[in-house]
């Protein structure tokens, strides 16, 4: 497999950008070797410089449950490109997708768009302070809202990967209002709400995580945090950038069967376009200006190609309740093939699955939270993932990610990637 192009382009693109990339984990930088500059995708496909394939697990981490660039969607862009492309007004087309989205999520009374999903967490946490009063926020060990300075404390995603739980730009005051939980731990709950009486405007969590790898909360530990944020007059805040529309049509809280004060979403409301969105109950949300106090603006919040996709794609879930069958049989499909994997090397790694949402774990203890995930043998995993990229499979470049299964992937996608996990580990363990 050539990758003499991508090899030049990353070493161009280091003198010009960060690290060479514009996304930390696109670096390869914890597994090891030249990331692949991608030139197009095709359904389950992507395509680099060089000309390689590889079947997609990454999906542009989410976005892509109907595989990469699919006509219906296309078709929405190039109809909204030949209108404008912004307008820095309002359009129809916003309203017709705040319709869908309340009409779609329960929980959701009022919503207002953004342009990615730090914005959304950012964005929604300021809303619950200025609905509550109060400055304090509780997060979790390892869940991941963005690069906003009061989540990256503990956080999961990049920062976990290359082993920075803080970063450095973030003020002592940011950390000081930011208190974190252990998930999964409703002990760890209440001992923070009684050390901090009536000081915490919200909790905010990734009910189901995608950022310390693939965890879900027990269902006794989210009723719980339900009932306490009621009791303290806390808002509860699910981060849905990942789940939402993803795991099903109402997303983590759907099949929780809990139902936040707020969300947030991004990815799939875009369609594969730049896009984030946060909204709940009315009382909250209309806190935001200019129908409350709560500052919060943005020149290209719901930009008119992001929202022609997204609508795109809700429709599109709304019209066809059968995708989530597809996508719950395809992926439970590639979850016994890995397993049967897993014992032909006769070891016990983990699996975690929820929906078309997954990872594999270089660990034999059940990865339940943050410290169960960090026992993760990241080195075996980046051997592993070099194994399947050379074998046309490409994975998240990073332990500490979730892989995502769209329609697009065939069974032969499917048993082309399982037999590749067969030979990958018979040579690495």
């Amino acid at each position: 497999m050539s990758t003499q192009k991508s090899e030049k382009l990353f070493e161009e693109a280091k003198k010009y950008i960060p690290g060479g990339v514009n996304s930390p984990v696109r670096a390869f930088k914890s597994v090891g070797g030249t990331p692949r500059f991608m030139s197009k995708g095709i359904g389950s496909k992507m395509y680099d410089v060089d000309g390689n394939e590889y079947i997609d697990y990454i999906g542009s981490w989410g976005p892509h449950l109907f595989g990469h660039n699919p006509e219906f969607i296309k078709d929405a862009l190039l109809k909204a490109i030949e209108n404008g492309t912004s307008f820095g007004a309002p359009t129809e087309i916003e309203v017709e997708m705040a319709k869908l989205i309340t009409e779609l999520v329960p929980s959701i009374e009022m919503v207002r768009m953004v342009n990615s999903g730090t914005e959304a967490t950012m964005s929604a946490v300021r809303a619950a302070r200025g609905y509550t009063g109060k400055d304090k926020i509780i997060k979790f060990e390892g869940c991941y809202h963005g690069h906003g300075d009061s989540f990256l404390i503990k956080a999961g995603s990049g920062a976990l990967t290359f082993g920075v739980p803080t970063s450095p730009g973030v003020t002592k005051g940011n950390a000081a209002d930011t208190l974190v939980a252990d998930f999964n731990d409703i002990s760890s709950i209440k001992k923070l709400i009684q050390q901090n009486k009536n000081e915490i405007a919200a909790v905010i969590i990734e009910a189901v995580v995608g950022n310390m790898g693939t965890v879900r909360t027990n269902d006794s530990f989210i009723q719980e945090l339900r009932t306490i944020c009621d009791e303290e007059k806390i808002v509860l805040i699910f981060d849905e950038v990942m789940t939402g529309f993803r795991l099903a049509q109402g997303g983590a809280q759907e099949v929780l069967g809990v139902k936040p004060d707020l969300s947030t979403f991004g990815k799939i409301i875009g369609g594969g376009l730049p896009v984030g969105a946060y909204g709940g109950k009315k009382k909250i949300i209309e806190m935001i200006s200019p129908s409350g106090p709560v500052y919060q603006a943005g020149t290209l919040s719901g930009n008119p190609l992001a929202m022609n996709a997204g609508y795109a794609s809700l429709t599109y879930i709304k019209d066809h309740p059968e995708v989530y069958k597809i996508l719950e049989e395809k992926s439970a499909y590639l979850e016994h093939g890995i397993k049967d994997g897993i014992k032909s090397v006769g070891k016990n790694f983990q699996f975690n699955r929820i929906g078309s949402m997954m990872t594999f774990f270089f660990t034999e203890e059940p990865v339940v939270d943050y410290n169960s995930a960090v026992k993760s043998d990241t080195k075996l995993y980046g051997k592993y993932f070099h194994e399947m990229l050379n074998r046309g499979v490409y994975l998240p470049p990073a332990q500490f990610e979730a892989m995502f299964v769209s329609t697009a992937h065939t069974k032969e996608d499917l048993d082309k990637t399982i037999e590749a996990i067969y030979e990958s580990l018979k040579n690495i363990v």
